[in-house]
């Protein structure tokens, strides 16, 4: 009779949600280097002939090298969705998909740009077979987050996934003001509605 140990079951779950989820990805991403800041950047300035260069590339370079810190606060050694078990196990402190949105968003909400905006979205809400999935998203000043850019770092443990919100091609991005929305009504109707631990909360107002 073979044995299963406890760290070979852990192994084969943690495996096993990886396939279940869809937060596995082959990006168009990058590791920061120059010339992947001048992509990135390139990719902001394409989104509206309105955007200041300079607030483009300043918006590529902390996009790409921020998630390098928050690895290291977040104490990042495995791949994202082990790493959400051991953070709603207490093990580590933060990097739930959600916690890397919102501190992607406040670091690059500090440099106050001119034009362009942040914008926060949720995937995988519309299903109870996927954890819910969040992001932040940069536009231009004035265009809603269908004409921006998904600078998303979770799905790689770290490493900045990027793509134009409408061209991602592992999650389909609906608002997140929207999904606060809709998980109320079902709240609402239900009289509950089952937590997630690695879903963000959602607030009672906003």
């Amino acid at each position: 009779m073979t044995t299963v140990t406890l760290p070979r079951l852990f192994l084969s779950l943690s495996v096993t949600l990886l396939f279940l989820s869809s937060c596995a990805a082959t990006p168009p991403s990058g590791s920061g280097a120059p010339d992947e800041v001048s992509r990135l950047a390139q990719g902001i300035l394409s989104l509206n002939p309105e955007i200041d260069p300079e607030e483009a590339g300043r918006a590529a370079r902390i996009a790409l090298s921020y998630p390098s810190q928050l690895k290291k606060e977040y104490q990042v050694t495995d791949p994202p969705l082990i790493h959400n078990m051991k953070v709603n196990s207490g093990a580590r402190p933060r990097g739930l998909c959600w916690h890397w949105a919102q501190d992607m968003q406040t670091r690059l909400a500090q440099e106050e740009f001119e034009t362009l905006v942040l914008h926060r979205a949720i995937a995988n809400s519309h299903t109870r077979l996927l954890i819910d999935h969040s992001t932040v998203i940069i536009s231009a000043k004035g265009d809603d987050m269908f004409n921006g850019m998904v600078l998303d770092p979770w799905r790689l443990g770290g490493t900045l996934y990027w793509a134009p919100t409408t061209k991602d091609a592992k999650y389909t991005w609906v608002p997140r003001q929207k999904v606060f929305a809709m998980k109320r009504a079902r709240r609402g109707e239900t009289g509950t509605e089952p937590d997630d631990p690695s879903s963000e909360p959602v607030p009672a107002a906003f």
